[in-house]
């Protein structure tokens, strides 16, 4: 029976640069194998082959895709065997705990023809160059679209009745936990992102992230509605009770949370107003619409022409980031292309079946 695969990112391209969470989900992991390489190296390949392999054979696996490349994946988590295969290259990187005990690192670049490396040796530098200074005006349209969402917020800030969104929170909380108790001694918060800004535009993973709960909350509202602080409210109410909680950052904000899931009580709730918009579709979905519960009827209607011509600046600033982005994926597809011309994938393979061979250990144990 082939086991579950829950997909997510792990780190963003947002409004405050290229943002990590990747360390938070290696809580528990006692072996990592951190494969370093350079672009083209196989690593993507080599992880979802053992992504594979391991589904195939009944274990549950957490697939963490690449924010720059949404088809590739950055990481594989294994949670029953306490085992990760994590492409540790920039900006990907993490910090080790303990190498050698727990991150064994794996190096790729032992594949690579290094003399005809050599001879491209300028190339690849003007390429690094060029990709790193795209990006970098990819992150500062973000963090102008950002500005101008916060003008947005605004809006709708003032005309928003506070005690009433509290009271939205509370009777949440007391729909969500009155008479449960986790079963866990020892709760654990992992932070993700299930969306972000790609080469092919804004990509999410809410289907596949909410496959299988009994509950999904459908947060509807405006910028500035408090969607984001109710998520924050409840996750702390969770994990003051004991309970796991994976908290969903936003993939343009990273500062902001977008999704809760409490597993254990099978239920998640997530903002779900654009990029990311979905309506119920199953047996448990429930809206829950900030706007109409705590703003101040007319809002919308009073503030027409600043909230559209806002709404119009942010849109043309992140399709501009966007666009930046599929910039920097096509100079790195050409920065890509050399690196596969000089590798030898005959020494991936092997590589591979080091790993697969490591891993089996790891059902002993």
């Amino acid at each position: 029976m082939t086991g579950k695969k829950v997909s997510y990112f792990a780190g963003g391209n947002t409004a405050k640069g290229f943002y990590n969470l990747l360390e938070s989900n290696l809580q528990g992991i006692e072996v990592i194998y951190t494969l370093i390489g350079g672009p083209g190296n196989g690593k993507s390949s080599l992880i979802k082959r053992l992504a594979s392999t391991w589904s195939e054979k009944g274990y549950d696996i957490e697939q963490i895709y690449c924010s720059f490349d949404h088809d590739k994946l950055a990481g594989l988590i294994i949670p029953s065997l306490k085992c990760a295969i994590i492409d540790a290259t920039h900006p990907k990187g993490f910090k080790p705990k303990a190498p050698g005990a727990i991150e064994q690192y794996v190096n790729l670049g032992v594949a690579w023809d290094t003399s005809l490396l050599s001879t491209q040796r300028q190339a690849i530098l003007n390429y690094e160059k060029q990709k790193s200074e795209t990006l970098e005006l990819a992150y500062q349209s973000f963090e102008r679209g950002l500005l101008i969402h916060d003008e947005l917020e605004s809006v709708y800030i003032n005309n928003i009745d506070f005690k009433k969104a509290d009271q939205v929170t509370k009777e949440l909380i007391e729909k969500l936990f009155t008479g449960k108790k986790s079963k866990l001694s020892d709760a654990i918060t992992r932070h993700r992102f299930f969306g972000a800004s790609t080469p092919n535009g804004v990509v999410d993973f809410i289907a596949n992230i909410t496959e299988g709960l009994n509950k999904r909350f459908f947060i509807k509202g405006r910028a500035g509605t408090g969607k984001s602080t109710l998520l924050k409210k409840i996750a702390a109410t969770a994990t003051e009770r004991d309970f796991d909680v994976e908290v969903y950052h936003c993939g343009f904000d990273p500062e902001s949370i977008d999704m809760i899931i409490i597993r254990e009580l099978s239920v998640c709730l997530f903002d779900s107003t654009d990029p990311h918009e979905y309506f119920p579709n199953r047996h448990g979905d429930e809206i829950v619409d900030l706007y109409e519960k705590t703003v101040a009827p007319g809002t919308d209607e009073a503030n027409e022409y600043e909230i559209n011509t806002l709404n119009k600046r942010y849109k043309q600033r992140m399709k501009e980031g966007i666009g930046y982005l599929q910039e920097a994926k096509t100079i790195h597809d050409q920065l890509k292309k050399i690196y596969v011309d000089s590798t030898d994938f005959s020494v991936i393979d092997a590589i591979y079946k080091d790993i697969y061979r490591s891993i089996e250990k790891c059902q002993n144990f």
